[in-house]
């Protein structure tokens, strides 16, 4: 087992063993409890009762943070030249069709999100095998296939997340970063939760959230009451 370093035991000796916290609570101790030299993110953990495996049991979907992520979304434009003025005034950092095609091909994937049209998904489906495995293949579940591209741009550049339940039934995103307010960090936090709570799966029988854990990079998790929604 990897020993603790000076700063993690001091970290971990700030989170009280067995307690609960309100969100309120979390957002505040998950600041104080962050000593990396760089601007951690903060993450949010919560572990759903539902059996991923079954299609009626899949949670996905996306929210809107309303103090955004605290990250500098690059977002890639693969839109046909009569959308291409409309994708760089909403923001997009790369804007073009084919000869991103090409470079992603070629193994180029230096961005977070790609945003494309309808008519545009069949060119992309030879290159699911380098895009899947990274989460950039557009999907319009998510509002990154459509025919309004600017308003796709500028929602993930607001602050616009994809999140998906993994096979342990665990829901994992990032909802802003160690430098936010405590209160902004709440805010998000509550809206990702609550978004989940509307999203449950009428099959998702009993207690759907198990427990949620707020922790930024490096630290210790913080367990969150449920009930504090």
């Amino acid at each position: 087992m990897a020993r603790l370093t000076k700063n993690q035991k001091e970290a971990k000796a700030k989170v009280e063993p067995n307690k609960i916290y309100s969100i309120a609570e979390a957002s505040a101790l998950v600041k104080e409890i962050t000593n990396v030299k760089f601007d951690a993110s903060v993450d949010l953990a919560v572990r759903l009762n539902v059996d991923p495996r079954k299609a009626n049991q899949m949670v996905r979907g996306v929210v809107t943070l309303p103090h955004g992520t605290g990250k500098d979304v690059k977002v890639l434009a693969l839109v046909t030249p009569d959308k291409e003025a409309e994708a760089k005034e909403a923001g997009a950092d790369f804007v073009g069709l084919d000869e991103y095609l090409t470079k992603i091909k070629g193994g180029w994937t230096d961005v977070d999100v790609i945003v494309t049209m309808p008519s545009v998904m069949g060119k992309l489906g030879p290159l699911g095998r380098i895009l899947g495995p990274r989460g950039l293949m557009p999907n319009p579940k998510t509002g990154t296939v459509t025919m309004d591209v600017a308003k796709a741009v500028s929602d993930v550049k607001a602050g616009k997340i994809d999140f998906k339940v993994d096979k342990t039934g665990i829901v994992h995103a990032a909802i802003g970063k160690a430098s936010f307010d405590a209160e902004k960090i709440a805010g998000n936090a509550k809206e990702l939760i609550s978004t989940l709570v509307k999203m449950k799966p009428q099959a998702a029988k009993g207690v759907y959230i198990k427990s949620i854990f707020m922790s930024s990079t490096m630290s210790p998790g913080i367990e969150i009451d449920s009930k504090d929604i």
